[in-house]
């Protein structure tokens, strides 16, 4: 797979028929390894063992309703209230992160209403913290830590 500017990690991966299947440790499964889900593993890499962010209150692909249509979002961490805390959008390495792709992750955070919002095609990485109806870009992604203190 493509090289990502995201810290590397061990993966497990399996070929299933011809295919291939990288093990999700949130959904604690095999999922067919796409470039999304390539540059989504490693994001959850990222935040939950490198960050600090807790593994068990974080969801993956869960639904969510924007105006009676459903929605999928990449990455949902909440926070000890089980209220959301961090909204990551990701998209394939070649999947430029434009504005139509500021304002998916807007729009679902309308709802979501996470402080932390990330976008990442793994070649690239952004993170704002919402304030109201504006976003503060980050220098970096803060730790789990971090976050508590802001």
């Amino acid at each position: 797979m493509l090289e990502l500017n995201l810290p590397t990690y061990k993966y497990r991966l399996e070929n299933k028929n011809g295919k291939l299947f990288i093990f999700d440790p949130i959904r604690k499964k095999l999922v067919m390894l796409t470039p999304e889900e390539w540059v989504r593993q490693h994001l959850l890499n990222l935040v939950n063992y490198q960050l600090g962010y807790p593994a068990s209150r974080t969801r993956v692909e869960s639904g969510l309703k924007y105006n009676s249509l459903s929605k999928r979002t990449d990455i949902l961490i909440y926070d000890q209230d089980l209220k959301p805390l961090v909204l990551v959008e990701c998209k394939a390495p070649h999947v430029k992160l434009k504005m139509d792709v500021a304002n998916q992750i807007a729009t679902y955070n309308q709802t979501c209403k996470a402080p932390l919002i990330i976008i990442s095609n793994g070649l690239k990485t952004y993170a704002g913290f919402c304030v109201g109806t504006e976003v503060r870009m980050l220098d970096n992604i803060p730790s789990y830590k971090e976050l508590k203190e802001f």
